[in-house]
């Protein structure tokens, strides 16, 4: 699928000499939507047939997904939210109301691409903090967070189909319960930031949730609606994702670090949240909106 109506059709003459090379049939393509094929193929290598589709479209505006055809429709969403769901880091965006958003967006940059320990750095990004008004959780959630696009209908879509959509973050609980509500998420999970006397504390209550409670949500989930992880999705950008990614049936790396997007069964760098409904075979006739 691609942001340019079209541009997923037009490649398709491309890929299919492409996949030839590796022994592999195409069957009629069918259109989920203006800007999204959906094509079936017979091969007896999946990862060449990968390989082979990502190479001849390197370069263009079009995210690809390799998976088998049966068991596409996933019963669990497990999805981060910054950066993911929603548009911004909120850690980054609270300390801009403290003026110490260059130097806490830089130490989440380093995280986020694997470069630190993630639980280290949010105490030190949290302890910087201390101080600021807890007014300014209200302010940046209204002033700056906004739901990506294609999120509301990724989750309601999910939902309206029999799924579970469950948000986690290493972010904070002020955010995930409003973001949550307004996707339209059956629950969600985070860090909680600790305030005094109306002022953040300047630290976070533990455990602290990363990268190995966003794995433990995956896996707890999936235990209690008795679903093979098979048949799960999930979501994320940043490094701490890195581990519910790879478990998931589908795991999906959403305009990704690095680390992430080279790890990740599937990328998507060029278009909306929806493209995770068309990885699935939903037509664009059947997405929930309003």
């Amino acid at each position: 699928m691609s942001p340019e109506p079209g541009a997923a059709q037009g490649a398709l003459a491309g890929l299919a000499q492409a996949l030839a090379g590796v022994r592999a049939r195409v069957k009629e393509p069918r259109p989920l939507g203006p800007a999204a094929m959906d094509v079936a193929v017979e091969a007896p290598d999946a990862a060449a047939v990968r390989d082979a589709a990502q190479g001849v479209l390197a370069g263009d505006p079009i995210d690809v997904c390799v998976q088998p055809w049966n068991g596409r429709r996933k019963r669990l969403l497990v999805a981060d939210m910054d950066s993911t769901i929603i548009n911004v880091e909120c850690l980054d965006e609270l300390a801009d109301f403290a003026g110490l958003k260059l130097q806490v967006a830089a130490i989440t940059e380093r995280a986020m691409r694997g470069e630190l320990v993630f639980e280290t750095a949010l105490r030190e990004r949290v302890a910087l903090l201390r101080g600021l008004p807890a007014t300014a959780l209200q302010r940046t959630f209204e002033e700056r967070v906004r739901l990506n696009p294609g999120a509301r209908a990724l989750v309601r879509t999910m939902a309206a189909g029999g799924g579970r959509c469950v948000l986690v973050s290493g972010g904070f609980s002020f955010f995930t319960g409003r973001v949550a509500q307004a996707a339209g998420f059956h629950a969600e999970r985070a860090n909680v930031l600790i305030e005094r006397d109306g002022m953040l504390a300047g630290v976070v209550a533990e455990p602290i949730l990363g990268r190995e409670a966003k794995l433990q949500t995956l896996l707890q989930e999936a235990q209690a609606l008795g679903l093979p992880l098979s048949e799960t999705l999930a979501v994320g950008d940043g490094a701490n994702d890195l581990a519910m990614i790879e478990a998931a049936g589908l795991g999906v790396a959403y305009r990704a670090k690095p680390i992430v997007a080279a790890r990740a069964a599937a990328r998507v760098d060029h278009s909306d949240l929806t493209a995770l409904l068309y990885f699935q075979g939903y037509r664009e006739t059947e997405f929930v909106t309003d």
